[in-house]
């Protein structure tokens, strides 16, 4: 029950959405990326980008000095009905 409310409470915020809803059209993105499309300092959207971590609604990989990231491939229940409304 408990995962299940960090899950509603990463989704009930408008920037979270917009990541999610950019990273289903782009597939994998910077912080830079991200932060450019959603309009946001890189440091809040790192933060944002955490709480989606959190809860395993987004993957990361270092690639050199940057980190990118995607939507997982085993998607939790509440981000793949989420995503089919972005």
């Amino acid at each position: 029950m408990k995962e299940l409310e960090k899950q509603y409470k990463a989704l009930a915020n408008r920037r979270r959405l917009a990541i999610l809803k950019y990273l289903k059209a782009r597939q994998k993105a910077s912080v830079g990326e991200i932060a450019k499309e959603i309009k946001l300092r890189i440091k809040s959207t790192s933060k944002h980008l955490r709480v989606l971590a959190g809860v395993d609604f987004v993957d990361n990989e270092q690639q050199s000095l940057h980190v990118f990231y995607f939507l997982p491939e085993d998607k939790p229940t509440l981000l793949k009905q989420t995503l089919t409304f972005l």
